[in-house]
């Protein structure tokens, strides 16, 4: 903006009122993560109020509007190394357009920063949304009905229903055409008859991949030619397929593109599915079973067609690696975390492509809406499996992988003796076999029913399902043995040879430890057992100077 244009604009924001949510006054500086939480409020309350932009301004009094000039020069400002508008633009998600001007006013230094409203989803600062609730900035997950309202806005529009202008049913692919006509047979079996009278521009409008016989870019994206995928610039609909060794080199790749009705199975078929016939003890499948279960292959693959954000203009991939498979979609994933989803009994009530999502299921590519994601943990349990990881720490991504081993025999072996155990009890035992810390209300839950043992957070499969595969060598390496096994240990190594260093003593000890402890973890288990002994049992002693000294018998 001009200097005019800025006067102006600051003239029309000290008329409103101190409670306005898309604009905040301030005098000074505040610190990094407070601006950075203003913004990603003033942007979601901007969306409320159905403005463009919101607005931070330094330099003027919130209550009384008076310019005072502010001494925050937000250009010189740095977070570490890092410029404070970098810093501020890479801890937003999704990323939105921040401007900040620093100008003269009536003789006085004022900032503005210019905020896009969003237009897609609440805006996270450090994956916490915030949104104004009058004069105060709050944690949107505390106002649901405004978080709603945001949501809602974003589905008023939905970039999979706008229409191709200038694209014709010629456009899509007549074998594409044929197969979504089988699938929708298959969704719908009581309408075979009927479905066989309509032509295919009465087909397209009723299975709602067209609106009323315009083409649409679901059309296109699921059904398209190849070179129709024009019709969709600047935007990406691609698959990219991409086999790795055991080193991670890259091995061979395919990309794919419209119509994903026929290319995601051509992308299916390339996976290499194999038998698993590397059991742990031989024992543990009366029959062999292949490495991946294909339902599951392609609910994860249509799952990133439905969900991918079109309009961040990314790939989806597929990454093949020798025992898992790894999928990637572009955009935040809506509904906030994994269990929500899973806990859920209804479809979720947001959708980012609902145009494309319910054509996907008419064509019978996916699930019932909000089913799908449900159903790929269920049948990994079925087949004894780890659950599938989903990774939404990136930002902008959804990361899901899908493992083709067994990782814990235990784990395994639980799965196969406890058929009853519910899905979410499969959901922790899993986080468990990975080393992902779970919360002490799910370790209480899990050791109520004992089934895992350690002090939190190093849990491992407890002694009862080790007894049960018959793996109880590798069980004490995790849980170890109990203390006074330990101090027996050095107290007969002190009688055999009259002293020993601490240095002795951790060769001793270090390695007998569990191996679920840190090599920290088992520094201080030591010392514990010292002080025990020489403490309160009373059976050794610290003798000579602090660098040379020994620990010696009491007696």
């Amino acid at each position: 903006m001009t200097l005019d244009e800025l006067e102006k604009k600051l003239n029309e924001l000290k008329t409103l009122p101190k409670e306005t949510e898309w604009v905040e006054f301030k005098v000074n500086y505040y610190y990094p993560q407070e601006i950075g939480k203003h913004i990603s409020a003033l942007s979601s309350s901007a969306c409320l109020h159905n403005k463009v932009k919101g607005y931070l301004v330094f330099g003027i009094e919130n209550e009384t509007h008076n310019i005072i000039g502010t001494r925050f020069k937000p250009k010189q400002e740095k977070v570490g190394n890092e410029e404070l508008e970098n810093w501020i633009a890479t801890q937003l998600n999704p990323k939105i357009d921040v401007m900040i001007y620093e100008f003269q006013y009536s003789g006085k230094q004022i900032v503005l920063f210019e905020i896009d409203a969003t237009n897609n989803t609440p805006v996270k600062f450090r994956g916490v949304a915030y949104i104004r609730v009058g004069s105060y900035t709050k944690k949107l997950a505390d106002h649901p009905e405004k978080e709603r309202k945001i949501w809602k806005k974003h589905t008023e529009y939905d970039w999979s229903a706008q229409i191709c202008e200038g694209a014709t049913i010629d456009d899509l692919d007549k074998e594409a055409i044929n197969r979504a006509r089988a699938e929708y047979k298959t969704k719908y079996s009581n309408l075979i008859d009927e479905v066989n009278s309509w032509d295919d521009t009465t087909f397209l409008n009723k299975a709602k991949v067209t609106i009323q016989n315009k083409i649409t870019r679901t059309a296109i994206i699921l059904l398209g030619k190849e070179e129709s995928s024009h019709f969709l610039s600047p935007y990406v609909a691609q698959i990219s397929w991409i086999l790795k060794d055991e080193h991670k080199v890259e091995k061979d790749y395919k990309h794919f593109g419209p119509p994903f009705i026929l290319n995601v199975e051509r992308l299916f078929a390339r996976v290499r599915n194999l038998r698993y016939r590397h059991l742990p003890d031989g024992l543990l499948f009366p029959i062999e079973i292949n490495q991946y279960d294909p339902w599951v292959i392609r609910e994860a693959l249509h799952n990133c067609v439905a969900h991918q954000d079109y309009e961040l203009r990314g790939r989806i991939y597929v990454v093949e690696n020798p025992d898992e498979l790894i999928f990637t979609n572009v955009g935040l994933f809506i509904p906030g975390d994994v269990e929500t989803v899973i806990r859920m009994d209804w479809p979720p009530e947001f959708y980012r492509n609902s145009f494309l999502a319910q054509a996907m299921v008419n064509l019978n590519m996916i699930d019932t809406i909000g089913n799908g994601i449900k159903k790929m943990f269920q049948k990994q349990k079925q087949r004894f499996f780890p659950m599938p990881d989903y990774d939404l720490t990136q930002p902008e991504k959804v990361i899901v992988r899908i493992q083709g081993k067994i990782l814990n025999v235990n784990y395994t072996r639980l799965l196969i003796e406890k058929t009853d155990l519910d899905l979410f009890t499969v959901i922790l035992l899993d986080k468990v076999q990975k080393n992902i810390k779970i919360s002490k209300d799910a370790h209480r839950l899990l050791k109520s029913k004992r089934l895992v043992e350690g002090r939190y957070p190093n849990l491992f499969v407890s002694s009862k399902i080790a007894s049960i595969t018959g793996e109880k060598a590798k069980y004490i390496k995790y849980r170890g043995f109990d203390k006074k096994y330990y101090q027996d240990m050095i107290y007969n190594f002190i009688k055999k040879n009259n002293s020993a260093s601490r240095r002795e003593i951790d060769d001793l000890i270090l390695n007998k430890l569990p191996d679920i402890l840190t090599e920290e973890q088992k520094k201080r288990k030591i010392n514990y057992l010292l002080n025990e002994m020489s403490g309160k049992l009373y059976l050794i002693k610290n003798i000579g100077s602090k660098k040379g000294s020994k620990w010696v018998l009491t007696s």
